[in-house]
Formats: structure tokens, C-alpha cells, sequence
């Protein structure tokens, strides 16, 4: 069969990326206390395409991510990426991969048990010159605001908010520790099931614990350095406001900037 897309272009326009986006696709991810949980990811994958060809082909990016899907642990992601780059004789592939992972949390005084939803995602480069791979947590928080509690004589707003945290990764880390780092740094931790005693917990350790998004931002930045060794990493943080019809946003990057930057849409 005639193959179109090796047929010669020749408007000498290299691609940076093609591919395939919004590829839904059950996937095997690594889980600290189950050791395997069962999602389903939205992908995006891509290959640069050199300006002599006339297309890419699509179907490979398929049959190579189906390769993987079931035991997409960190490393592996980019020798997925490795073998995109291979198959499809391209100088560097690119890769992103959105899924939810569940947590089981405690409610803090019933203990009653449920699953908190984070979003979360794999993304990474893969070339000759480079081999970056990140991941990025999001996770949701309650935020009480300082200043509304000085000022006011009867309580302060809150807000549900969330803190997405990206970094670079060199070294083997589980996700678990990043979700807990950043929940204890917020004023009070999300849960999907709280009794009344629960909530009465909840509330008033948010009203003890008082930060805006900056202290937020930064107080998980310093935690970050403080445990971990990334050589890069972002933490961006916004506030649902509760009295604004607007939302609060802070956000830094430390360390090494990474030579491609990664997605930090996990929406």
C-alpha cells in the first residue's frame, strides 16, 4: 500500500511536535499502600517530524503507549518516550499523561474512611540531548485567610483551594509523600466523608492555622528543599475565594530551570 505519509514535503517546515492528544486509556500506576491502582489517563504524545516528511504515523504512537500502559511506573515513562523517538525515527518525543489517583484518608477524630481524588501527571522529553521527566500533583486544601480573622469579631472566610506541585525527577519518590507534604502545610486537608465531630475538628484547626496562597506557596517551598532533592520544581497555589468573585494565585519555580518546560495542566 502507498505509504503518504513518508512521501516528500518540500516547504522545508521541520515540526516541533505531532501526535496524538486526548487519548483516553486505562493505565497501572504505582500506589505507596496497594501497590498498584487502577486509572484512567488522558494522553498526549508527540514526536518532532523533520521537514522532508509529509506526516507522521499515528497509529504508532498508539501501539507504543498500549506497550506500556499497564505498569507506567516513573522510569519507564520515558523508555516509552525512547522507543516513540525510535519507532518513528524522530529526533525527540514528547509525552503527558493526566490521570486521577485516589487516596484513603481518615476523617481526624470518627476515623471514618474514604477516597480523596487528586489530579495528577507523568510528563517528559526524550532526545539525544536530553531526558526530562516530571511529575505534577494537584491537591485540594481548605485555606482560612488570615487577615479576615484578625479583622473580623466572629470567625473568617475560608476557601477551598488547590496547591499543584511539579518537579523534575531524578530519583525514585512516591507520590503519597508529595499529596501529605503539601496538606500539611495548608490551613485543613479536604476529605469526602466527615461526621459532625469531624468537622468541628476540621474547622477549628483551619481557624488555628490561618495562610494566605504566598504562605502556602512558600511555606511547601521550603519543605520541598528541605526533603526532597529535585533538581527542579514549581509550586503554584489559587484560592477559590469564598467573598470574591475572583480567585487568589501565587506561584514559584526553584532550582535548575529544565530545558523544556513541562505541562502543568492537569485540568
Amino acid at each position: 500500500m502507498v505509504d503518504v505519509q513518508n512521501m516528500n514535503d518540500d516547504r522545508q517546515v521541520p515540526l516541533h511536535k505531532v501526535g496524538v492528544r486526548n487519548v483516553s486509556h486505562p493505565i497501572t500506576v504505582l500506589d505507596r499502600d496497594h501497590r498498584t491502582q487502577q486509572s484512567v489517563a488522558e494522553l498526549d504524545l508527540y514526536a518532532s517530524l523533520p521537514h522532508s516528511y509529509k506526516g507522521t504515523h499515528m497509529s504508532r504512537f498508539i501501539e507504543v503507549f498500549q506497550r506500556h500502559a499497564d505498569d507506567i511506573r516513573m522510569p519507564r515513562f520515558l523508555h516509552m518516550l525512547d522507543e516513540v523517538r525510535h519507532y518513528l525515527d524522530s529526533e525527540r518525543a514528547f509525552g503527558v499523561l493526566r490521570f486521577p489517583y485516589f487516596m484513603e484518608k481518615h476523617a481526624p477524630v470518627s476515623g471514618q474512611a474514604s477516597f480523596l481524588r487528586y489530579n495528577c501527571a507523568f510528563s517528559g522529553i526524550s532526545s539525544d540531548e536530553q531526558r526530562e521527566f516530571f511529575v505534577t500533583v494537584g491537591v485540594p486544601v481548605t485555606t482560612l485567610c488570615p487577615c479576615s480573622r484578625e479583622i473580623s469579631d466572629r470567625g473568617a472566610h475560608n476557601q477551598r483551594g488547590i496547591c499543584t506541585v511539579t518537579v523534575e525527577v531524578k530519583d525514585f519518590f512516591w507520590m503519597e509523600d508529595l499529596i501529605e507534604l503539601v496538606e500539611g502545610h495548608a490551613s485543613a486537608g479536604l476529605y469526602t466523608l466527615l461526621k459532625r465531630v469531624d468537622e468541628k475538628y476540621v474547622t477549628e484547626h483551619a481557624y488555628d492555622h490561618p495562610v494566605f496562597v504566598e504562605d502556602l506557596v512558600r511555606s511547601v517551598t521550603l519543605a520541598l528543599e528541605e526533603h526532597f532533592s529535585f533538581p527542579w520544581f514549581s509550586v503554584e497555589a489559587t484560592n477559590q475565594e469564598s467573598i470574591h468573585n475572583h480567585d487568589a494565585y501565587a506561584y514559584v519555580e526553584r532550582g535548575r530551570p529544565p530545558l523544556e518546560r513541562p505541562c502543568n495542566s492537569i485540568v
